[in-house]
């Protein structure tokens, strides 16, 4: 995707986006948003908030971008969150292995194999360096740690991290988030924020960049009993790439409805099933194009160590077929890690329907056994031996039996201890509930992808009166500036008339934007390039049909897609505008 690609030509041209501190000679991976760009991003991210947030009542959170090491030494990103790294031996620049196996050979996903395999077609292939051609054969290929390291406050005695995932900050501060919900699953925590992943070789615009915006919702359920209520989304329909069609020779594209690749096993989870549907009916609806998109399941050697399943939606931009958002099932796994690393409690009570009584094993070990016995090992003792009771009580009813001893083990050291020193019995308790650790179901997106691939499939190129118009249709609800107002002519009084509507229709929440340089039509083709819906003419039947005081009459109202015009009286423009925008009515209906 280079640099003369029109969507990248567009947007800097426009105030889309455009590379950080060019005038420093700029930063690889770094992208401003210009004035066009942080308006449609805004717009994007209020409809992920709307949809995922507000219209499936969870909560959203705002976590710090940096946080301590040890959470990350929690979650496993100090040691597993890696890419592969390999150095020209000639001008030392340093890439991807594994992107450039995939850019110079027919081969797929490299970045699931083993650096070993990733060497071998280094060789075989003969791949050179894409900076200077040299031959990148026999080079040695590093994993490297994507994150970025920083000190928290002065000195090294605090390392931390700025965030590589916006999951983590929620995750963490799950005991509060739990008593904000009442402690009643299931429940979902949003945050759309930055996150920071110091990627090997930026490339591809927005599409691989060191810094980027996620959209992710977190679901907390009991996955004994949450279900979703699949009926909402049943009759989506969207096309499926499972895992076995993309490993045969032959294999297609499934088009189906989400209740039937549900009912077929084709996607096994039920909550999976559901938030693809909620999120194809939303990709749809800011503009990504349904004739290239698609849901494709994760390979076995591409799953992460803690999902179940995942799948991927993906969208064809620019030939290939990019990442959107993930789809996965993480079980317990990163409450359970926290739990561990930080012990504290990373669970919910589950309230039974009617108390009930139970066996549990209980130990009291006599301490005036255990301390002369074992010295300074004794409270280790003590609690291996309370574990080995929860997890093996049987142990000691065969030492009760026998009138033997329990052995426990502590740091590979074993230790014989006495079964009447151990306190073992079992008691009755009645018990109105247990502690359980919630499973995970998370949906997670990138804004900045979203949005380049809301721009490339909104491009068009046509041609009006002689001259080529490069239009993008933005759907109304995210496009940067609803309408546009202009005076026909600068003079006359069209101009104080036009800037009384404009000021009428941010009034009305209307995102407006002024114009009176140059001839009327090149008005239109700037608006048209930034993908504005709709533009206002006041000219001088305008004025003719009104007073001046209380802005009587009607304008020309031009729609972007098909350029017709129509005229509305300006006592009705704003509900007008307001309604075309949230898809209350259409143009055509005017």
């Amino acid at each position: 995707m280079s640099e003369g690609n029109p969507i990248v030509e567009l947007a800097k041209r426009r105030g889309f986006f455009l590379q950080s501190a060019d005038a420093y000679g700029g930063v690889s991976g770094f992208y401003t948003f210009g004035p066009e760009g942080a308006a449609l991003k805004q717009n994007i991210e209020d409809t992920w908030r709307e949809r995922f947030t507000i219209q499936e009542g969870n909560m959203e959170v705002d976590a710090p971008t940096v946080m301590p090491e040890p959470v990350f030494e929690a979650s496993g990103h100090l040691e597993g969150f890696d890419d592969m790294l390999i150095e020209c031996p000639e001008c030392g620049d340093s890439h991807r292995a594994d992107h450039i196996v995939e850019d110079n050979t027919d081969l797929e996903d490299a970045e699931s194999m083993a650096i070993e395999r990733v060497e071998e077609i280094v060789a075989e292939y003969e791949l050179t360096c894409p900076t200077c051609g040299a031959g990148l054969a026999g080079q040695a290929i590093q994993q490297f740690n994507l994150m970025f390291e920083t000190n928290i406050g002065p000195g090294s005695s605090s390392p931390g991290y700025l965030r590589p995932e916006t999951a983590q900050g929620i995750f963490v501060e799950f005991p509060q988030l739990a008593e904000y919900a009442r402690n009643q699953l299931p429940f979902g925590v949003t945050q759309i924020g930055r996150a920071y992943r110091n990627e090997i070789s930026p490339r591809k615009s927005l599409l691989r960049v060191r810094e980027f915006t996620q959209a992710e919702l977190e679901l907390f359920i009991d996955p004994e009993e949450d279900e979703p209520d699949l009926e909402r989304v049943e009759d989506v329909a969207a096309p499926f790439y499972p895992a076995d069609e993309q490993q045969s020779d032959d294999g297609e594209i499934v088009e189906a409805t989400v209740g039937e690749v549900f009912e077929e096993g084709i996607v096994a989870d039920p909550w999976i099933a559901y938030y693809l549907g909620i999120a194809k009916r939303w990709y749809e609806s800011i503009g990504v194009d349904m004739d290239r998109f698609r849901f494709r399941q994760h390979l076995p050697g591409e799953l992460a160590h803690y999902a179940a399943d995942c799948w991927d939606a993906e969208a064809e931009v620019d030939g290939d077929w990019i990442e959107l958002a993930g789809f996965a099932y993480r079980g317990d796994y990163d409450l359970s890690k926290h739990a561990a690393h930080s012990e504290e409690e990373f669970t919910v009570f589950k309230q039974y329907d009617e108390p009930v009584t139970v066996e549990r094993p209980t130990v009291d070990p006599d301490m005036s056994y255990l301390g002369p016995e074992f010295g300074g090992d004794a409270a280790a003792v003590a609690d291996a031996l309370e574990t080995l009771a929860e997890r093996d009580p049987d142990a000691f009813r065969d030492a009760q039996a026998d009138g033997g001893a329990v052995t426990v083990e502590i740091d590979g050291q074993a230790y014989a201890v006495p079964v009447e020193k151990t306190g073992f019995e079992i008691e009755e308790v009645t018990e109105s509930g247990e502690h359980i650790t919630p499973h995970v179901v998370e949906p997670s997106l990138g804004i900045d992808r979203a949005l380049y691939t809301v721009l490339d499939h909104s491009y068009r190129e046509d041609e009006i009166d002689g001259e080529t118009r490069r239009v993008l249709e933005l759907p109304p609800e995210v496009a940067p500036t609803t309408v546009g107002v202009f005076p026909l002519m600068d003079r006359d009084g069209l101009a104080d008339r036009a800037r009384e509507v404009v000021d009428r229709l941010r009034d009305a929440g209307l995102a407006v934007t002024y114009d009176d340089s140059g001839a009327i039509g090149r008005r239109y083709r700037r608006q048209d390039e930034v993908g504005t819906p709709f533009c206002v003419t006041v000219d001088y039947e305008t004025l003719g049909e009104g007073d001046d005081s209380d802005l009587e009459g009607t304008v020309t109202l031009r729609e972007r897609d098909t350029t017709e015009q129509k005229r509305v009286p300006i006592s009705d423009l704003a509900e007008t505008l307001t309604e075309l925008r949230d898809g209350d009515i259409e143009f055509a209906d005017l």
